[in-house]
């Protein structure tokens, strides 16, 4: 027999669900504006990126530069329409994982000491993405419906 509290939280939890695709939104913003402002970063001083790139070892440091801020930029613009979420996710999560692999480790984890704590959130969220798509409230979801009708 069901009590009235586990009525109540399925109730509750029916009428979350009209809210599923929030998240997946949120996310999407989130990650656009914090790329954003690393990728129009890099463009401002691309050589200096390049320059940065290649001290700390990473092959082709010019050429990284301009894939990284490229990357960052068109990823905006991507996850704020929610187009091709999935398949931009894929190279922004590389620039991640490069990001805690030569800039982050080795401060540990807490973002206040150049951690690797925000990268490692973005990265989540990307993955989160990679695997939901970016949601009801996408051009990915429009044009879903657009060829299927």
């Amino acid at each position: 027999m069901k009590t009235k509290l586990f009525k109540n939280y399925e109730t509750a939890v029916r009428k979350l669900r009209m809210f599923s695709d929030l998240p997946l939104l949120f996310m999407r913003l989130v990650l656009a504006y914090g790329f954003w402002g690393t990728g129009m970063m890099k463009w401002k001083n691309i050589a200096g990126v390049a320059e940065w790139f290649g001290s700390l070892g990473i092959p082709f440091p010019t050429l990284n530069a301009y894939l990284a801020a490229t990357t960052e930029i068109v990823g905006v613009f991507f996850l704020i329409f929610g187009l091709g979420v999935r398949i931009i996710s894929i190279p922004l999560m590389i620039v991640m994982l490069v990001a805690i692999f030569t800039v982050h480790l080795h401060n540990g984890f807490e973002a206040g000491n150049n951690g690797f704590e925000i990268p490692l959130y973005y990265l989540i969220m990307l993955f989160t993405l990679l695997i939901y798509g970016g949601g009801k409230i996408s051009l990915d979801n429009l044009l879903r419906r657009a060829t299927l009708a």
